[in-house]
């Protein structure tokens, strides 16, 4: 997911703004998150925002005053804390490293909520003329002559245009977010595909130097530590704001993705959430060799399991599982959905199967103990891992090693291949990947304090009745399985010429270099350009998911077209390049701040069927067909961590491409399908490769010119 270009969303991400004497005026709000100057007024007076009173903490720059710092902003709410806590508030020092340490500040979250903007509307004949801009790149002439009849219909005064948008405007106004809903369900509960491959993304991790069960297991307790120290920072609220372009954003998707999951329905699934009740989930759920256990991770008086007692307890998981269970009950989850469904209730026919299924839906996280995968050449290993954290290989490996169902998967296998899989309706990557960074950090961090040794319980196995009509849903469920994951092409380049250091000495956003370099893969491979999807944050917004950045522009095929054609000058093709990557700015500038165009079509689409009216003729028409089936699906998603995030392709002729800058080096991970003659993962490396060669050595052989 795109954040901005030139700077990604991150925790702790909003940089120091500069002294009222730099920027002339009067001085700087400093108690205040905005960071506004506020001309005549004392530094340090209250702030301008009373009721979000805040704690600025810094961190890094200790003793040099040059060195970049970063800041984060604890608000807090003032009528729920006491005298004491304020008191400790006011005392506490700049360069306090973890907020965990105010305690917990209830109400926080829902200040913070509340205090964020309404995703707008965006006015409908805005939105009618980019999208006529948007399809003259990848529909013929003749096509957009009729798509632009179909347009000057739609948008006439008091017809079936305005009266969608009025209806989507009142809907705006009765609802936190117009959208979130529409798009939880038509984007993921009512998808009816598999899970595995076709929704749930992965994310591989660097290879742990562990290549035994006692590194294994010692690095899984440290790793559960680490989920449970960023679960302290979501349940006392107490978790960094994020700010994208100085704006906070939506943290919501933080308080989804722990103790929630997935529950199949026969036409519509439905998302559990069991963080939000009075009674807590203080366990995960822990499979090895196919077999599923309960893990409780915190002591009688509350706190945490520490990293010495966790290894004991998955020492004694891994002694009671030493033969793999001959029925994978967790191959279901792979499913078509609707077979699931059906599967899902014959399960729960059963109580003991149903108290088992409750445990793992309730759970905070599941951790997979993976069996080592087959071994294979260091330029394919990545690719190999990626596969396994999308889908496990397939019911004769680590398929039946998983619960998809659940939102947080985190896979470790005892060869030191580790990353994770989630369910991608509570959330988007970024804060996944959020997570990530956190949990790798704290994997780090040396062991200071050896715990005393209380005994602890056993960790109770789930049980499962296996009938035969459960053992006849789990065959069909390997076979269809097994034949997805043949289907799955997939490769994980390195790109090591250079990272987003580059693009950015030439003053262009890494994110719009990067997709211009796809677009140019794809135009060189296919002689054509293709509707494609990059995904932009809406969380600027409350409750914001996503929109759609549309990389393919005339501005970009103008560039593509000229790359390789012998009648234009390297100045002339550089100029179109520049020109091509700030229309592709421009462009994510607007998706971020609610005015794209694709969910604004989908809900003007949706308000029709709600009103019971027929679909308007725009949407039935072959350009809107064209300009949703994106044969590039793409991902920008940063992270501190050298790790990359993959996903599936959405059409079948299509590609699924996910990249991580890094600052000299670029990790992608590519799929296609293998059913597809057409499309091809390694080709599609090779010609993204070139395409960043090409596009460095044109800008470095050409002076920069003022567009």
């Amino acid at each position: 997911m795109v954040v901005r270009a030139s700077s990604r969303s991150k925790m702790a991400a909003w940089q120091p703004r500069p002294l009222a004497a730099e920027r002339g005026g009067g001085a700087r709000c400093r108690r205040c998150p905005c960071g506004r100057r506020r001309p005549g007024r004392r530094a340090g007076a209250e702030p301008c925002w009373p009721s979000w009173r805040g704690l600025c903490t810094l961190s890094g720059g200790r003793g040099n005053r040059n060195r970049p710092r970063e800041r984060f902003t604890i608000f807090s709410v003032l009528p729920a804390m006491d005298r004491k806590q304020k008191q400790a508030q006011k005392a506490r020092p700049y360069g306090l490293l973890k907020p965990t340490a105010l305690g917990k500040i209830p109400g926080r979250f829902q200040l913070h909520q509340e205090a964020l903007p309404h995703l707008p509307v965006p006015p409908l004949q805005q939105t009618l003329d980019r999208y006529l801009l948007t399809l003259q790149p990848i529909i013929s002439e003749e096509e957009l002559n009729h798509t632009q009849e179909l347009v000057a219909e739609f948008r006439k005064p008091g017809g079936v245009g305005e009266r969608l948008q009025k209806g989507l405007e009142r809907r705006a106004k009765k609802t936190e977010n117009w959208l979130s809903d529409w798009w939880l369900k038509t984007a993921y509960l009512e998808y009816r595909l598999p899970v595995v491959v076709h929704s749930s993304p992965g994310v591989v991790l660097p290879k742990q130097d562990f290549l035994d069960r006692q590194g294994q297991l010692r690095f899984a307790a440290k790793l559960i530590e680490g989920i449970l120290d960023f679960k302290t920072m979501i349940d006392n609220e107490t978790l960094p704001v994020e700010y994208l372009g100085g704006k906070p954003l939506c943290m919501n998707q933080y308080y989804q993705i722990l103790s929630s999951c997935r529950i199949p329905g026969p036409k519509r699934d439905s998302i559990v959430n069991y963080a939000k009740g009075k009674k807590q989930s203080r366990h995960i759920t822990v499979v090895h060799n196919f077999q599923f256990f309960e893990l409780d991770v915190y002591n009688s008086d509350g706190s945490p399991l520490t990293t010495d007692q966790l290894f004991i307890q998955l020492e004694k998981i891994w002694n009671t599982s030493l033969q793999t269970n001959k029925e994978p009950i967790g191959i279901l989850t792979t499913n078509h959905r609707n077979s699931w469904a059906k599967a899902y209730n014959n399960l729960l026919k059963d109580k003991t199967n149903k108290e088992s299924v409750r445990t793992i839906e309730k759970s905070i996280c599941t951790v997979c103990l993976d069996a080592p995968m087959p071994r294979v050449s260091d330029d394919i290993y990545k690719s190999r891992v990626a596969a396994q954290m999308l889908h496990g290989g397939g019911s004769r490996w680590n398929s039946g090693n998983r619960w998809f169902d659940k939102t947080l998967q985190f896979i470790i296998a005892e060869d030191g291949s580790c990353g994770l899989v989630y369910e991608h309706a509570p959330s988007e990557g970024p804060p996944i990947v959020a997570l990530l960074d956190h949990i790798v950090e704290y994997t780090k961090k040396p062991e200071l304090v050896r715990s005393p040794m209380i005994p602890l319980p056993m960790p109770k196995k789930l049980r499962f009745n296996i009938t035969p009509e459960i053992k006849n849903d789990i065959e069909k469920a390997k076979q269809n399985l097994n034949i997805m994951v043949e289907d799955l092409d997939i490769k994980v380049m390195v790109f090591h010429q250079f990272g987003k250091t580059f693009p950015k000495s030439e003053k262009i956003s890494p994110d719009a270099f990067i997709q211009l370099a796809l677009q140019l893969a794809y135009y060189r491979m296919y002689g054509h350009a293709c509707a494609t999807y990059e995904s932009a944050s809406l969380r600027m917004f409350r409750l914001g998911r996503t929109d759609t950045i549309r990389s393919t522009s005339v501005d970009s095929l103008k560039f593509v077209q000229s790359m390789d054609s012998p009648d234009k000058s390297d100045q002339e093709k550089a100029d179109l390049l520049r020109r091509a990557t700030q229309a592709h700015r421009e462009y994510t500038d607007m998706a971020i701040r609610g005015n794209a165009i694709d969910r604004h079509l989908l809900g003007l689409k949706l308000q029709a069927i709600e009103d019971l009216v027929s679909i308007p003729e725009l949407f039935m028409d072959t350009a809107y067909a064209v300009a949703m089936h994106f044969n590039l699906s793409t991902s920008q998603v940063p992270a501190k961590t050298d790790c990359v995030m993959c996903f599936g392709p959405v059409v079948p002729d299509g590609y699924g491409i996910c990249y991580n800058p890094m600052d000299e080096h670029i990790n992608f991970a590519i799929s296609a399908f293998n059913s597809c003659a057409d499309t091809n993962a390694a080709r599609m490396a090779h010609y993204l490769e070139k395409a960043l060669l090409d596009m460095r050595i044109l800008l470095q052989s050409t002076p920069k010119s003022k567009l």
